[in-house]
């Protein structure tokens, strides 16, 4: 009998597995912090023997090799990577023995990269399940676009035809296991569902039931932005990341906070964006431990920026260190632990203005002449958008500052996450600022905007049935543990 356990690391939208036979154990495609790993293989009573890269990745930083050192293990990439670091090399075809009782087939699968392979697991003979990285999502495929524009048409077609040979290859009753597609923007689209097995995705998933003329035009339409931080996470991999240091940081008292802050550097509140708005110290910036924290700084900030971290607690600080090591932030500079009145030195706490966008209405029609920021993404502004709204999304707002015009200025996204970074990062420049903290659908019920884009509106009627919308097949039953982890056993 085989174990397969997913860790989730839900800040990057991944997933690392770790499957055993009670003795043996092989992880796939493991984040930084590989602790997790090594001590839920500690709970499970096995060893590992062998740590699996699907490919190269693009949103992380692996702890593969450093876990592989570490416990004695093989590591197994792709022989054609061109990496700095000895591994064990491995191509299209090749079987891997696992334990007494599982064997690992490699399946060459391009798309999300040129290189990109996916593993079949069997055990006592059956095939039981494949790890399929960014390849074969969860009604959906992994994006093919983040290696450039020079790359993309030939890797969107190469996915294609890799989903086609996994269904191809493996039974229906096949579990399937991707890195990728919980939210990562390494997804081509939101990806549905939390299991799956082949079956499902033949009936489900677009790169299995159109075309590939069709699959392409659909998948390349869907792309958007993605982090700026990808850029520097393939260099990283390539030459081959050690273990991370979680130690803590040392402790800044107000008079350093003051100095980092006006020495350019960012000084980032974890607490939630209410709390921020309320009072916090005046320079810093505000990225919430309560949503995508570690997506939206790497995205922003400056790439090779100290940065130094305020929470309430040493736990919300080391929380947020574990999330900046696996996009390849090492050290923060610096910590304080508290709330404002801890870390302004007696000055009085900076604050802004938060509404809804029933006061945004009210302010509209008061005719001031106020600015509203929408910083949502393109594709988001084009299904629907508030008329003489200021539009820079949120990952260009850094760049663009000047483009905004003077005034007060309203800022808002689908939901506040991002409206409260946005107007944080604003008036940490001197802007007067009021973060709409509601979600967008109230703009809509109180008839603040426009009409879709036709372009949108066509592309909304156009898009295929969701796994959601269309049902499932039956999947592996997931048992929840004390540690809300999920244990499928197959």
């Amino acid at each position: 009998m085989i174990t397969v356990l997913p860790v989730e690391t839900p800040g990057l939208g991944d997933r690392t597995y770790l499957a055993h036979d009670g003795s043996a154990a092989l992880v796939v495609d493991p984040q930084r912090d590989y602790d997790r790993v090594t001590a839920l293989a500690e709970a499970a009573g096995v060893r590992i023997t062998h740590v699996l890269e699907t490919h190269i990745h693009n949103d992380y930083v692996t702890g593969g090799l450093a876990l592989a050192r570490e416990v004695g293990a093989q590591y197994l990439v792709n022989a054609d990577d061109e990496v700095s670091y000895e591994r064990t090399p491995v191509h299209d075809g090749q079987v891997i023995e696992v334990g007494d009782t599982m064997r690992v087939r490699v399946i060459h699968t391009p798309g999300h990269t040129h290189t990109h392979l996916s593993y079949a697991l069997e055990a006592d003979g059956e095939q039981v399940a494949v790890f399929t990285g960014g390849s074969l999502l969860y009604g959906t495929t992994g994006r093919p676009d983040l290696l450039g524009p020079d790359h993309t048409d030939t890797l969107v077609r190469a996915q294609w035809h890799s989903a086609h040979r996994l269904a191809k290859e493996l039974p229906d009753e096949t579990a399937v296991y991707p890195t990728h597609g919980f939210g990562s923007f390494c997804s081509a689209t939101q990806a549905a569902g939390l299991s799956s097995t082949i079956g499902q995705e033949k009936r489900t998933n677009t790169a299995l039931t159109a075309g590939e003329e069709a699959y392409v035009g659909q998948l390349l339409a869907g792309l958007d932005a993605y982090p700026a931080y990808y850029a520097h996470m393939g260099p990283a991999n390539s030459h081959g990341p050690g273990a991370p240091d979680l130690s803590p940081p040392s402790v800044a008292d107000p008079a350093e906070l003051r100095r980092r802050i006006e020495a350019g550097e960012w000084v980032v509140d974890l607490r939630d964006r209410t709390a921020f708005a309320a009072g916090h110290l005046a320079g810093s910036l505000n990225f919430g431990l309560d949503g995508p924290f570690v997506t939206y700084l790497g995205w922003l900030i400056p790439w090779g920026t100290p940065v130094t971290l305020l929470g309430e607690t040493a736990g919300d600080v080391a929380e947020a260190q574990r999330e900046l090591v696996r996009i390849g932030i090492d050290r923060p500079a610096a910590m304080a632990t508290g709330g404002p009145e801890d870390w302004t030195g007696g000055a009085p706490p900076a604050a802004y203005d938060r509404a809804t966008f029933g006061d945004l209405k009210a302010a509209l029609a008061g005719g001031d002449g106020i600015v509203v920021l929408d910083v949502r993404r393109d594709q988001e502004r084009a299904e629907a958008h508030i008329p003489g709204t200021v539009h820079i999304p949120i990952h260009e707002v850094p760049g663009r500052l000047a483009e905004i015009p003077e005034g007060r200025v309203w800022v808002h996204c689908a939901g506040g996450y991002r409206a409260g970074v946005v107007a944080a990062l604003l008036h940490a420049r001197g802007r007067d600022v009021v973060a709409v903290d509601d979600s967008f659908d109230t703009a809509r019920d109180l008839g603040l905007c426009a009409p879709a884009h036709p372009a949108a509106a066509r592309a909304a009627t156009e898009t295929p049935e969701t796994p959601a919308s269309r049902g499932t097949l039956p999947t592996p039953t997931p048992t929840t543990t004390d540690d809300d982890r999920q244990e499928i056993t197959i």
